[in-house]
């Protein structure tokens, strides 16, 4: 038997020492905050991408009554996006979160299901997809979505 490991590095910073482009992807992903619909939970979730071509696209968690039929701000973004823009590729992916009156003090990470969907969004692409997640204490900074998800399940794993 032999042991396999896998790390992932994680950028830790302020938001201060986030390039303008970066803060630029947060603010965004903040913004959307405001436009989540989560009045079960109370936890409101903003995503911004950063398309290929510059523009940045939005998306927010949308919950329903029917727990299983609501939507987190990744896969709401990264849907949207993808059917909107097929053409262009996702470079970077912005997360918030609001809760109790304030910003996360700590980042948030994405949820299986998101980061099953943000890698087979890599993945269609290729080439990497940036990940921040934002909390008002620190920032993580994740070169790409295969850090989160490092034992990965694609199209190719389907075939045998």
């Amino acid at each position: 038997m032999r042991e396999l490991k896998i790390t992932s590095c994680i950028h830790v910073c302020s938001y201060e020492e986030l390039s303008a482009d970066r803060r630029e992807l947060v603010d965004a992903a903040k913004a959307m905050i405001y436009r989540s619909y989560s009045p079960y939970s109370g936890f409101a979730v903003g995503a911004a991408l950063r398309l290929s071509d510059g523009s940045i696209h939005g998306g927010a968690n949308q919950e329903n009554a029917a727990y299983p039929s609501g939507l987190c701000a990744e896969r709401t973004a990264l849907f949207s996006a993808n059917a909107q823009y097929p053409d262009l590729a996702v470079r970077a992916i912005a997360i918030a979160a609001f809760t109790a009156g304030s910003y996360t003090d700590k980042p948030i990470s994405p949820c299986g299901a998101c980061r099953q969907v943000m890698l087979e969004t890599e993945n269609r692409y290729g080439g990497k997809t940036e990940v921040i997640l934002y909390g008002q204490k620190q920032i993580y900074i994740i070169d790409s979505v295969a850090d989160l998800l490092p034992l990965t399940f694609l199209k190719e794993d389907l075939l045998g």
